[in-house]
């Protein structure tokens, strides 16, 4: 897992390619045994970057653990986030796989596909766990295409979208009533761009795979074998988005945008609107005093009524041979208690049911890290994963590509998303 400061906005952007002959069965039944049963002996724990800034933190909950279970030892093994893919491709071929690997849901479904990993909802001692966790997060771990749910939600993660009331209330809209659906955005955003004749756009990003689902679109078909985003409801969304970029809404550079150039535009009034996070919100009070004393905050723009989360987990390898004690702390480091000390550490969010009505998510202290906390963690509830696991970096392109052509009137709606459908469903075979 990497901690920075897009918490996981980034963490699931490494692709596996598991050579499946050599791993396993490629058909994802990972049945071969149930876990219930003694909890003892030695297993591995494999996480991702953690031990540079969390040496202590694991180092005490594995110690914990061993009190907890006599007879058990947990080798810890933590590996740089460089090349985390490639390890864990490379110890699934050799059979060398730890017993339980932290993993992002892309990282986990060549896993389970390989029938490396255990499917929590067959295997009796995992199941009982399931209402423990928040149901969107549980299901953040299902692989299209497989039944079952392949590692443990241990944390989230989401953001808060920042807007500027002065440029709102200075396109005569209402600064205190903050678009929640695309309609109202598109409408708003085309008022703040006649208002002000072009000089202030709302949106300074293209439409992404998760803007799709938050706007409701099948992004794929039942089966999980095919993609579906170019239907009617997306090409109304790309054509929504062709005509704020004519209008001056959707910033023109938006096409080579990244998340710092967007950030620098929305600090200098050139945009309305941008996710963000309590980093943000500080460097605003220190950089952008303006802005600041003018700041809204809102949930993410959504037509279905849940934000997006990102989602890490904890797999346990199905070969496992203390398969109880991999699966039982698993459990224990994704435990209500065990979650709530980690977030305590760091800006990320418990996926166990319950934990987001402590106070630490619900009361606010007067400081920027308590606005946008409190924010994040009340949408969390009800978010779920729009990415699609099986949704690579190479397909992430794909559609960027198209939808650059789109907004340039290279192509109609149509034809972009034809065509990123396409190149996506040959990626997804060829995978």
């Amino acid at each position: 897992m990497r901690i920075s400061r897009r918490i996981l906005a980034t963490a699931a952007t490494a692709a596996v390619l598991l050579p499946l002959s050599a791993c396993g069965s490629g058909s994802g039944d990972s049945s071969s045994s149930d876990s219930s049963g003694k909890v003892q002996g030695d297993i591995s724990f494999q996480t991702w970057n953690l031990r540079a800034n969390f040496k202590s933190y694991f180092e005490g909950l594995i110690a914990d653990f061993e009190k907890k279970y006599p007879g058990t030892h947990v080798k810890w093994i933590d590996q740089p986030a460089e090349g985390y893919a490639d390890k864990i491709s490379a110890d699934a071929a050799a059979g060398t796989l730890p017993d339980v690997v932290n993993v992002s849901p892309d990282l986990a479904a060549p896993l389970a596909k390989a029938g490396l990993a255990l499917d929590l909802d067959k295997d009796k001692a995992a199941a009982k766990y399931k209402s423990e966790y928040l149901p969107g997060a549980w299901a953040g771990n299902e692989i299209p295409g497989l039944p079952g749910t392949y590692a443990f939600p241990w944390y989230l993660n989401t953001g808060p979208l920042f807007y500027n009331k002065a440029l709102f209330k200075e396109a005569g809209l209402n600064a205190d009533q903050p678009p929640k659906t695309y309609a109202a955005l598109f409408t708003d955003a085309l008022q703040i761009a006649h208002k002000t004749d072009g000089k202030v756009a709302t949106l300074a990003n293209v439409p992404t795979i998760e803007d799709f689902g938050r706007y409701g679109v099948e992004l794929m078909n039942k089966q999980g074998t095919a993609f579906a985003f170019n239907d009617a409801k997306g090409v109304e969304l790309l054509t929504k988005y062709k005509q704020l970029f004519d209008a001056k809404a959707l910033d023109p550079q938006a096409l080579t945008a990244t998340p710092e150039s967007s950030g620098q535009k929305f600090l200098t009034g050139a945009v309305a609107m941008n996710p963000g996070s309590a980093l943000d919100l500080h460097n605003f009070k220190t950089q952008a005093p303006t802005l600041y004393k003018n700041i809204g905050i809102t949930d993410q723009i959504t037509n279905t009524g849940h934000v997006n989360m990102y989602v890490m987990g904890l797999l346990v390898n199905s070969r496992s041979k203390e398969k109880p004690a991999a699966v039982a702390f698993a459990h224990f480091i994704t435990d209500a208690q065990n979650q709530m000390s980690f977030a305590k550490k760091v800006a990320i969010f418990p996926s166990t049911a319950g934990s987001l009505e402590d106070p630490y998510f619900t009361k606010e202290d007067g400081t920027d890290e308590t606005r946008v906390r409190v924010a994040a963690a009340k949408s969390l509830k009800t978010a779920v994963n729009y990415t699609p696991v099986l949704f690579s970096d190479q397909m992430k392109t794909a559609l960027r590509n198209e939808v650059a052509k789109a907004l340039q009137g290279k192509e109609s709606p149509k034809a972009a998303l034809d065509n990123a459908v396409k190149a996506c469903n040959q990626l997804l075979q060829q995978g």
